[in-house]
């Protein structure tokens, strides 16, 4: 296929509609995994996870099973990706496993609830980052305010982030892309940089690794915990997904991009978790806030610090870049199904993108910013919704397996059935415990979620009324 050509495809309506253009190569792709997976977690986890277990052991047993349990997740996503490559990921499979009315769910459940809050989540911690700064340490104070309404500095410059991610989105997924590699390598080139000053540091003792944290939690909870944050770090590699329907030769690059991007991911947290354990011991980890900040600073002082926050700004910006083009082919792919507002269908005849998506999908996000909230309130409203559709998506393997036997399949599965059975199991365990944790968010979830049933079938009766005229 040509790159930037107009290809056109029939709608629900039979009228020729333009597609995306397949402008996204193995190395934009293997960014969108890299790039969004990795964002303020690993700088900012190990002090939960050393609150949790206590010991550095524990910790790294904790990194070992979540990288392999979202490595279990990646390749069982490369067989769906592979097999049906087309806009929307995740809603593509729930859709054609179990129905419309539960792939419309999970685009509805996405587009309302999972994504702007982690576009606010992303950005809202991007400007906690940011504060850190003296020279932005007016973010806190009020911009305007009305009444009890007040709007801050800080949540003027989150809006302004989603607006810049989301116009750079706009305009091209190609450009979108290029920033995307461009900037993950940058973000990588920091994470190894953090690395070698860790290891460069006098001070420094292997010692550090046998030491314990006597006020963890402990335990099976403990661990689970730690577990939890590990697998929270490793959250976003399944974003790919949905932008396959423009990455070239999908079926290649798809799987490849997830497994090395996923491996990648993997190796470089078990490095920084190793450079920030030889320069501080358990109990200072378990004391830190930002743990890898102030290993660096006792290498490098202040300004070491100051270098790791300013490496955190970027690697969530990257984080936000991925979420932003990811999010808006969900909706895309329903309206193109004829189950949502027609515009969102639309494609860009110059861009050659889900144009009007974009714009709701960051009108959502800056509505949140705008009522205000704590990056733990809107971290708590994606975290229940991402991990059911994560149960369910993971689970329409085995319905095209045994449905479609003799389908094509250009990448399947390593170690089918155990490897999909493990991560929809840990999927189940992890939505329980979020359920549990976080019940106000989560059963606020569950209501929105219900509220798109009566939603659905207006506009599949608005749908079958077109078809037939």
């Amino acid at each position: 296929m040509k790159t930037g050509t107009t290809e056109r495809t029939e709608g629900y309506m039979g009228t020729a509609k333009p597609e995306l253009a397949r402008d996204l190569g193995l190395s934009h792709a293997g960014a969108v995994v890299v790039g969004t997976i990795i964002g303020s977690g690993i700088f900012l986890v190990p002090t939960e996870m050393m609150q949790a277990v206590g010991s550095a052991r524990l910790v790294y047993l904790a990194w070992i099973v979540g990288g392999l349990l979202s490595f279990f997740g990646a390749i069982t996503y490369a067989e769906l990706g592979a097999m049906k490559p087309q806009a929307g990921g995740e809603y593509v499979y729930v859709r054609d496993a179990y129905g419309p009315l539960a792939g419309f769910l999970y685009s509805w459940t996405w587009f309302l609830i999972a994504k702007p809050a982690s576009i606010a989540t992303i950005t809202t911690g991007l400007v906690r980052i940011l504060g850190t700064f003296p020279v932005f340490s007016f973010f806190s104070q009020a911009c305007f305010s009305v009444g009890s309404f007040t709007v801050n500095y800080g949540q003027l410059v989150a809006i302004a982030a989603t607006l810049l991610i989301s116009w750079l989105n706009y305009i091209g997924v190609r450009r979108a892309g290029e920033f995307q590699f461009l900037f993950t390598l940058l973000k990588v080139a920091i994470i190894l940089g953090i690395v070698v000053v860790g290891f460069s540091y006098r001070g420094g003792t292997w010692a550090n690794f046998a030491t314990e944290f006597a006020g963890a939690k402990g335990g099976i909870a403990g661990f689970f915990a730690a577990l939890v944050a590990a697998l929270w770090a490793y959250d976003g590699w399944n974003d790919l997904n949905m932008v396959a329907g423009e990455i070239r030769d999908p079926q290649r690059n798809v799987p490849l991009s997830l497994i090395w991007g996923v491996a990648t991911v993997g190796g470089l947290y078990i490095l920084v978790n190793a450079a920030v354990q030889y320069v501080l011991p358990a109990a200072s980890v378990a004391a830190s806030e930002r743990p890898a900040s102030d290993a660096v600073a006792m290498v490098l002082g202040r300004a070491g610090a100051s270098l790791v926050s300013a490496g955190m700004a970027v690697s969530m910006l990257v984080t936000l870049n991925g979420t932003i083009l990811s999010g808006a082919r969900v909706p895309f792919a329903m309206a193109r199904d004829g189950y949502f507002f027609r515009a969102m269908a639309e494609v860009h005849p110059r861009f050659r993108t889900p144009s009007v998506a974009i714009v709701a999908q960051c009108s959502l996000a800056v509505i949140l910013l705008v009522l205000g909230g704590s990056f733990r309130q809107f971290f708590s409203l994606a975290i229940f919704a991402e991990w059911l559709f994560y149960l369910i998506a993971g689970s329409t393997v085995f319905v095209f397996r045994r449905r479609e036997p003799l389908a094509d399949r250009p990448y399947r599965v390593w170690g089918y059935p155990v490897v999909p059975a493990l991560f929809v199991a840990v999927s189940a365990v992890l939505l329980y415990y979020t359920f549990t944790d976080n019940l106000k968010s989560s059963v606020g979830g569950c209501a929105v979620i219900l509220a798109g049933v009566p939603v659905f079938y207006y506009f599949a009766r608005r749908r079958r009324t077109t078809v037939s005229i």
